[in-house]
């Protein structure tokens, strides 16, 4: 889930950073208008990228939801706070 994940974060930033910089090498040559227009879609890319990079997977832990091992959900519990043990 996780590499799914991180390749296609990598795989944005990477047509992120390709757009930018051929916009920038080359395409200004023939059209500046095109290289505005494709520095602007790079911009919206990263954004993106980490909305896709964080999103919550079926398989993921998150902070509320008991994973069903009594022993690390009460672990979880007490690094959270939630719980205090009184020995």
């Amino acid at each position: 889930m996780y590499a799914r994940r991180r390749r296609v974060y990598f795989l944005l930033m990477g047509g992120c950073l390709f757009l930018f910089v051929s916009a920038w090498a080359f395409v200004r040559l023939f059209s500046v208008e095109a290289a505005v227009a494709m520095c602007v879609v790079a911009m919206v890319i990263p954004p993106v990228a980490a909305m896709i990079a964080n999103r919550r997977g079926p398989d993921d832990r998150w902070w509320d939801d008991p994973s069903g091992d009594a022993k690390s959900d009460e672990w979880w519990d007490e690094l959270d706070g939630k719980r205090r043990h009184e020995d």
